[in-house]
């Protein structure tokens, strides 16, 4: 067999953390069974967070409020200016407010679904179970969410839902969110029981014994390579979106932490997973280096449309209201244009491959609100989504109060990530996987407003009795920076850079990035096929090996040195990208995100193969180049049955 189409098959995996009890009493359950930490003995552990988005910042601050000692690591200057502030739309709970007939059921049940029944039963609907209780967190921490005329707050609708649960403030929900972990976790650090680290990148996992008990990390301002011990790691570090190059991710988020925890034992669960969110602004050229994502709370208000004839490019204004498709309203008339993000961007690429997108390339789709602005009026309108429309404006020199937006799908979160069991331990023990690092709760596609919710689940609610349960079952035993796993993992990490250092080559970071992005998005994007991904598997493994021979890296790493930086994260997407290829290749089913030409419906919708690929694909790291081990967690469901999804 061809090396880019091998890999061999292991043991299966299993999740044992999750009570053999009703699925609504499986949280309760668990929690009472955990082994406590007493509180005058948790001053005594010391736990790694790594990350200060919305999982690692309410992790952290969770964690040093219960006592103990946390020593925190991020990437920005500042952690509030992790990429969970970038996150706009809202947040789900099942609060019911509308009494328009939510429940925690109904959350559940629309997650597993819009998930293509590829999520764990067990860890949706305990995330749907304390949704209720994040408002109330947030609340409390006094976010601005919006309210009704009544002093309720205020929801709206999302995606491949028919109620309304989605909280927001304005279009900042993910920044007012962001600010409230920000605060409980600097209150945290004034009171020193949080050790923060910004500007501070982790390059490897320390293991100790088959145990996690530190990281190996670099000062991106001195270059000073150190290791830092403890009794448990956390890892909150968000996606891998950013290897696609173009994606609405910030450009420094990356997945270097997740990969090489992977290349240290964690298994890497459904990598090929990846949404494309169907509205964003529009790639403008080759010079761009990420796209702007416009929040998903838009298709609440406006109506995506294109043109019914091929290469018409007259002006929006300009072509008659007969003379216009509103595709996803006359395909999807239950949902319209609030159907799930994986269907209404394929539904938007379907319309462009028929030439009748618009904008430059004809690469685009209409999002119009000026049905919303008549009924409602302009006032309104800027109410809800003002400051969307003027970040829209200052990009496009376009109004969108008087020309509708133009968007178009792009690489947005990653459903896959490091397997977790109920507890949200990897397979590494002690090494903890929360938020969007993890793979636990979205299945093949996420709904919109679940990722803050997800977050904030596993950071406040989850990980900290989770993590107490497994200090408590596991004697504290020092480690020494002088033992040899330590050793190893520090002299790993400095090889690494003096070899990417050493190369002095004549291709830049930023152009073998540029490459591996537009190869993944043209063979392993919104659609894949089987001569496509084995076409990347063949190209991707002779671009590394062209990177360790060509790439040029200026300076030193006894410095600030962002060329290095870059560096040593494109070696990582190098790795990842073919993992998530093969792991395209070997799903020959389609489901939610991941869609696979040969497998669709007679509507052209994606087909599920539920005999063959109901399971969670967990990937065993055993070299590079080498053909990595298929472990398979099977997916049982007694509560919400595997259909085929209909939103029409």
């Amino acid at each position: 067999m061809p090396c880019y189409a091998s890999y061999t098959t292991g043991e299966p995996l299993a999740d044992t953390k999750s009570p053999a009890v009703a699925v609504e009493d499986r949280w309760d359950q668990r929690r009472f069974e955990a082994s406590l930490v007493n509180p005058a003995n948790r001053r005594g552990y010391t736990v790694i967070v790594v990350g200060t988005g919305l999982a690692g910042g309410a992790a952290g601050a969770t964690l040093a409020e219960q006592g103990y000692r946390v020593v925190q690591f991020c990437h920005q200057d500042s952690p509030r200016r992790a990429h969970s502030i970038a996150a706009q739309g809202g947040i789900n709970a099942a609060k019911n407010y509308r009494n328009d007939g939510d429940s925690v059921r109904r959350l559940f049940y629309d997650t597993v679904k819009g998930g293509d029944f590829r999520a764990r039963e067990s860890n949706v609907h305990r995330l749907a179970q304390i949704s209720v209780e994040i408002i109330d967190q947030c609340v409390a921490q006094g976010v601005p969410f919006a309210r009704e005329y009544g002093g309720l707050l205020d929801t709206r609708s999302f995606g491949g839902v028919q109620v309304s649960r989605t909280f927001y403030a304005r279009g900042q929900t993910g920044q007012q969110l962001l600010l409230g972990a920000y605060q409980a976790l600097s209150r945290q650090i004034a009171a020193g029981r949080v050790e923060m680290h910004p500007r501070t990148e982790m390059l490897d996992l320390v293991v100790v014994d088959g145990r996690a008990r530190g990281i190996v990390a670099r000062d991106l301002v001195t270059g000073r390579v150190e290791v830092h011990l403890a009794d448990a790691v956390v890892l909150g570090t968000g996606g891998y979106g950013n290897v696609f190059h173009l994606s609405t991710n910030a450009k420094n988020s990356n997945a270097t932490a997740i990969w090489r925890a992977h290349r240290r034992g964690a298994r890497f669960a459904n990598p090929c997973f990846t949404q494309i969110h169907p509205t964003c602004i529009p790639r403008s050229g080759d010079h761009q280096s990420k796209l702007t994502l416009m929040s998903e709370s838009l298709r609440n208000d406006g109506r995506i449309w294109v043109p019914k004839a091929r290469d018409d490019r007259r002006p929006a204004a300009g072509i008659p209201e007969d003379e216009r498709d509103y595709f996803l309203e006359r395909l999807y008339p239950s949902f319209g244009n609030l159907v799930p993000r994986d269907i209404a961007s394929r539904a938007a690429k379907n319309v462009c491959d028929e030439g009748r997108g618009v904008g430059p390339g004809g690469q685009g789709v209409y999002l119009d609100f000026a049905d919303a602005i008549a009924r409602l009026g302009r006032e309104a309108v800027e109410e809800r989504y003002g400051n969307l429309f003027e970040m829209y404006g200052r990009i496009t020199d376009e109004n969108p109060y008087e020309v509708p937006m133009r968007i178009y799908p792009a690489v947005h979160y990653t459903m896959g990530g490091l397997w977790v069991d109920y507890d949200l331990q990897t397979t590494i023990p002690g090494l903890f996987a929360i938020g969007e690092a993890n793979f636990s709760d979205h299945g093949a596609n996420r709904l919109g407003a679940s990722a803050l919710m997800q977050g904030l689940a596993d950071g406040y609610f989850v990980l900290p009795p989770m993590l107490g349960d497994f200090l408590a079952r596991h004697p504290r035993t020092p480690v020494s920076e002088e033992h040899p796993a330590v050793e190893e993992a520090i002299a790993d990490t400095e090889d690494r850079l003096h070899l990417l250092l050493a190369v002095n080559g004549d291709r830049t970071p930023e152009s073998f990035h540029r490459e591996l992005g537009e190869l993944l998005w043209n063979e392993c994007g919104m659609a894949r096929t089987d001569t496509g991904l084995r076409k990347a598997l063949d190209r991707i493994p002779a671009l590394r090996e062209e990177f360790w021979r060509r790439v040029r890296v200026p300076g030193t790493g006894e410095q600030l040195n962002q060329s290095l930086e870059k560096a040593n994260r494109v070696a990582d997407y190098l790795e990842l990208a073919e993992l998530m290829c093969l792991d395209a290749l070997h799903r020959t089913e389609s489901c939610g995100g991941h869609f696979r030409e040969e497998s669709r419906t007679d509507g052209g919708e994606a087909a599920r193969d539920d005999t063959h690929f109901s399971y969670v694909a967990a990937w065993e790291f055993t070299g590079t180049g080498v053909p990595p081990v298929l472990h398979k967690e099977d997916l049982v469901f007694e509560h919400v049955h595997p259909t085929q999804r209909s939103y029409a």
